[in-house]
């Protein structure tokens, strides 16, 4: 498991009964997650501290229980890098702080290639923080996602890391649907990152279901890759899917290209303790 352990702003401070008592820069949440199985909690004086909590409803959903007035939103900081935080409707944040080991991987590929005008197609983009790191690394982004907000935010994760003057093209859009037409203009990427949902619509209804759709979608582009690509990732947080199917996926749609191919999970570490939390998981091609 490759863990996140360079973070300043943020720290998982305890873990129970699938709970996790998280601190975020000067902002103390408790949220849901289905891996935290276990009853006991190791500092339970901890757990006052906590400004909000997200409850989950029987029917679905949940909602913020407050304990303390929270700001709109505010910031944390990895490393170089900045991101804006507001709670959201359904227990998110807007920032899924276990990827930093998958940025730094990022910023190290493109930093270390040895090459200028590195060109990235990042899919399923969210807030942008694959778009935040690559950008800082040095290449150019295209960024996109269907949901208008997210990608608002993503703009705004630009601007407050200080990468506004960087070639980053914003896409609202239907993923599948803009790979296809990159194809037919004959745009190709040197690097291909995707974070698809387990089950998601695009923005006129497009139906997106990963164990259904993520081969194709691979496929589709492996077609808009340079002659000389740096790397693929593909993130997810599919529940009963191994990472070695994704690894598996990319062997095969990538006709076996030569590289390294690898896969695993992703966590984060729990302060003052040897618990690490399992996150998601990864697979990756590299040159």
């Amino acid at each position: 498991m490759e863990v996140s352990r360079d973070w300043k702003d943020y720290e998982i401070l305890d873990m129970s009964d699938g709970e996790k008592l998280e601190h975020w820069s000067n902002i103390i949440l408790i949220r849901p997650d289905p891996q935290i199985i276990w009853k006991e909690r190791i500092f339970p004086e901890k757990w006052k501290s906590a400004n909000a909590r997200y409850n989950r409803s029987n029917k679905g959903g949940g909602f913020w229980e407050y304990n303390k007035k929270l700001p709109e939103s505010w910031q944390v900081h990895y490393k170089d890098l900045t991101f804006n935080i507001k709670p959201m409707g359904f227990k998110h944040t807007g920032l899924f702080p276990e990827q930093a080991v998958n940025w730094d991987w990022m910023i190290n590929k493109i930093k270390n290639s040895g090459r200028k005008d590195i060109k990235v197609l990042n899919l399923f983009a969210y807030t942008g923080g694959a778009t935040v790191a690559c950008s800082y690394a040095g290449a150019s982004v295209c960024h996109v996602d269907s949901s208008k907000g997210m990608v608002a935010w993503a703009k705004e994760n630009i601007a407050s890391s200080g990468l506004s003057d960087r070639p980053v093209r914003f896409i609202i859009d239907d993923v599948t649907k803009f790979v296809q037409r990159e194809i037919r203009r004959g745009n190709k990427y040197d690097a291909v990152i995707m974070d698809p949902p387990s089950y998601g619509r695009g923005k006129n209804g497009e139906v997106w279901q990963f164990e259904n759709n993520i081969s194709d979608l691979v496929e589709l582009c492996s077609k808009v890759l340079s002659d000389d690509p740096l790397f693929f990732l593909i993130n997810s947080y599919t529940t009963g899917i191994s990472s070695k199917v994704l690894e598996n996926i990319l062997t095969i749609k990538l006709k076996y290209k030569k590289g390294r191919y690898a896969s695993g999970e992703i966590g984060l570490p729990m302060k003052e303790s040897n618990l690490v939390l399992p996150c998601g998981i990864y697979g990756r091609w590299e040159k």
